[in-house]
C-alpha cells in the first residue's frame, strides 16, 4: 500500500512509520518539523526507507504533492500541549483544526482514491474521566470549577448526592466533555474526520490515544507527555514537579503499541468509521510514575509535590479498552514499563525548560482570575 503519514517525524508518527516499512509499504511523510519538538533538527531516528517532504498541513499545493497515489492516510500532525493551547490558541486551533480541514478538503476536491483515513484523537476529548457512585452508579461529573481547585478540592463528588466516587475505565461510549483549548481541537478533529468519511464513504478510524509515552518523546519541549517531562526534570538533576497531591492518575500506554494500534485498524475493516480507545486499563499515579523514573534512573531525589491545581487539569482518566481488545489487539506492553524511556534518556541531551514553561502559563492564567 501507497501511504502518508503526516507528522511523520514525531514521537508517535515515526513509529508508525516503522510499523508499517516493516510490514512492507511505501510510505511517504509529510512533517512540518515543529521546533519545539526537533529543535531544528532532522532526526536521527527517522527511517531511512520512508519518503519524506517537509513542509506543513496548512500549505493546500503541498497537500497535492503528498497525496498523490496515496491509498491510505494516517493524520498525526499536531500541536501538542493542555496548557500551551490555552494561550496559544488561534496556533492550536489552525495547526490541529485548520489543518485537519485542508487535508479533508484536498482528499474530498481532489476526487483523491484514499482507502482509509487513521485520524489521531485523545484522551483529553472526555475531559474527566468515568466513575462510580456508591449510591448513583455511573455518573460523568463536569470539570472541576475554579473554586474547587482553588480551595485545593483535589477529589470529585457525585453531581447528584455529592457522595464520594471512585474512578472506572471509560469507554468510548462516554460523552466528550472537552474544556482546554487542545482537546476541543482534538475532538474537531475525530469528529471532521468522521463526518467526512461518513458524507464520502470513505472509512475513518479515529484513535483516542491516552498518555503515551517511549523513546524518541522530546526531552526538552516543557509540553509534551508528562513521563518526558519528569525525565527531563531528572536528567538536569532536578525534582519532578507534581501538581495536587500526586495522587491523579493517568493511564500511561507505550508508544509501540500505539503505532501497533494503528496498523492493526489499518488491516482490519471491522475497525472501520469507529471510535476507540488506546490505552491499557491499567492507571496509576502521577507520584508512582515520578518515583518509579526517579528509581529507574538510579539518582537521588524526591518528586516536589506542589499542591498545586490547574485549570483544565483531570483528577482520573483511564482507559477501557475492551473495545479494541474485542477486535483481536493485544498489546507488548500491557503493563508499564519504562526501561526504554529510561534507555532512550542516556541517548539524548535533555534542556529542562519546565519551570520557565510553569511560569508563563501561570502568568498568561493570572490576567484572567
Amino acid at each position: 500500500m501507497k501511504i502518508l503519514v503526516t507528522g511523520g517525524l514525531g514521537f508517535i508518527g515515526s513509529h508508525i512509520v516503522d510499523a508499517l516499512v516493516e510490514k512492507g509499504h511505501e510510505v511517504r511523510v509529510l512533517d512540518c518539523l515543529e521546533y519545539q519538538v526537533h529543535q531544528g533538527m532532522f532526526p536521527a531516528y527517522a527511517n531511512p526507507a520512508a519518503e519524506y517532504i517537509i513542509g506543513n498541513v496548512l500549505d493546500p499545493e503541498l497537500l497535492k504533492v503528498a497525496l498523490k497515489d496515496i491509498e491510505i492516510v494516517f493524520h498525526e500532525a499536531a500541536m501538542v500541549g493542555m496548557g500551551q493551547s490555552q494561550y496559544q490558541i488561534f496556533k492550536y486551533t489552525n495547526v490541529n483544526v485548520s489543518g485537519t480541514a485542508q487535508l479533508l478538503d484536498a482528499i474530498v476536491n481532489g476526487n483523491l482514491p484514499i482507502k482509509k483515513l487513521i485520524v489521531a484523537a485523545s484522551m483529553s476529548s472526555y475531559g474527566e474521566g468515568l466513575y462510580s457512585c456508591p449510591s448513583c452508579g455511573l455518573v460523568s461529573p463536569p470539570m472541576r470549577s475554579a473554586e474547587q481547585i482553588a480551595a485545593k478540592e483535589w477529589d470529585l463528588k457525585c453531581p447528584s448526592c455529592n457522595g464520594p466516587l471512585q474512578p472506572v475505565p471509560t469507554p468510548e461510549t462516554k460523552s466528550l466533555d472537552s474544556s482546554a483549548v487542545y482537546s476541543l481541537t482534538k475532538k474537531y478533529q475525530e469528529e471532521m474526520c468522521l463526518s467526512v468519511g461518513r458524507t464520502y464513504g470513505i472509512p475513518v478510524v479515529a484513535l483516542r490515544y491516552f498518555n503515551v509515552y517511549g523513546p524518541r518523546q522530546s526531552l526538552s519541549n516543557p509540553y509534551t507527555g508528562v513521563a518526558a517531562i519528569f525525565m527531563s526534570r531528572i536528567k538536569n538533576g532536578n525534582p519532578p514537579f507534581i501538581y495536587e497531591d500526586g495522587l491523579q492518575s493517568r493511564d500511561f500506554v507505550h508508544v509501540e503499541d500505539v503505532a501497533a494500534a494503528n496498523v492493526f485498524v489499518m488491516e482490519h475493516s471491522s475497525a472501520d468509521n469507529e471510535k476507540f480507545n488506546v490505552g491499557t486499563g491499567n492507571p496509576i499515579t502521577i507520584k508512582d510514575m515520578a518515583e518509579r523514573l526517579i528509581t529507574g534512573a538510579g539518582v537521588e531525589l524526591e518528586p516536589f509535590i506542589s499542591n498545586e491545581g490547574r485549570a483544565g487539569d483531570v483528577r482520573h482518566c483511564s482507559a477501557d479498552v475492551s473495545k479494541l481488545k474485542g477486535l483481536g489487539f493485544e498489546h507488548k506492553y500491557p503493563e508499564l514499563n519504562i526501561a526504554t524511556l529510561l534507555d532512550w534518556s542516556q541517548s539524548v541531551s535533555a534542556r529542562d525548560e519546565f519551570e520557565a514553561a510553569r511560569v508563563e502559563l501561570a502568568q498568561k492564567l493570572a490576567r484572567g482570575s
